[in-house]
């Protein structure tokens, strides 16, 4: 059984009332991906990555969004009880309905397609992309985002094409790209990646869980 808080260098995780736990995907990403003043955490869950990029980026306003209500209250209580409650704000809402525009966008989003749904309804909602379709994913995301913005995601290998598919119908160029080995003889398990309006020559990188460079990315973060 999961532990009901996790704790980082600056800030602790609670998260007994969230669907999905603190694990390594949402930590890859809120150390990997760019900043901005402006940014926006989709799908916030307990808050972990919009208070990884409030560290990061000390001069970034932040909001969080997601619409687990369970979830809103725990990112609220994280964030409350952190130094970064002045700059973030976490609020109960769909992506659709966001207004406003940033020049960083995140995402760990449910990644979950044309599968069984999970009889827990809260964590069914977290996992399954039927609560945040790719398309609606990528179109609002386009939306949103500054001219010269980026946004940044972590996906299971197997949805890789499908997402790059859908970001590239709402308009965007794919300008980062990582991928995530648990070990350097399997193929990769996870993907970073990061979207531009604009075309840019696309940078290709790997990262090896437990590595020198994992270790490196993360370090201001894991105690």
């Amino acid at each position: 059984m999961a532990n009901d808080y996790f704790r980082f260098k600056q800030f602790t995780i609670r998260q007994s009332l969230c669907a999905m736990k603190v694990g390594t995907d949402g930590t890859l990403l809120g150390a990997w991906a760019k900043g901005g003043e402006q940014l926006l955490d989709v799908g916030t869950g307990t808050g972990l990555i919009a208070m990884m990029m409030a560290q990061r980026f000390p001069q970034a306003v932040v909001w969080g969004i997601d619409i687990d209500e369970r979830a809103v209250t725990q990112a609220r209580q994280n964030v409350a009880e952190s130094v970064f409650a002045d700059r973030i704000s976490v609020v109960q809402r769909d992506f659709a309905e966001v207004q406003g525009e940033f020049d960083c966008l995140v995402s760990n989003p449910p990644y979950f397609v044309d599968s069984l749904s999970c009889p827990d309804a809260q964590r069914s909602m977290a996992r399954h992309a039927d609560s945040l379709t790719y398309t609606s994913l990528m179109r609002h995301g386009w939306r949103l985002l500054s001219d010269n913005g980026e946004f940044s995601l972590i996906i299971p290998f197997d949805c890789k094409a499908r997402l790059e598919s859908e970001a590239a119908l709402a308009g965007f160029f794919k300008v980062r790209e990582c991928a995530v080995r648990t070990t350097p003889t399997k193929p990769p398990r996870r993907y970073l990646l990061a979207f531009r309006k604009h075309p840019v020559p696309l940078e290709c990188t790997e990262l090896i869980i437990g590595s020198e460079a994992y270790h490196e990315l993360t370090k201001d973060f894991y105690l």
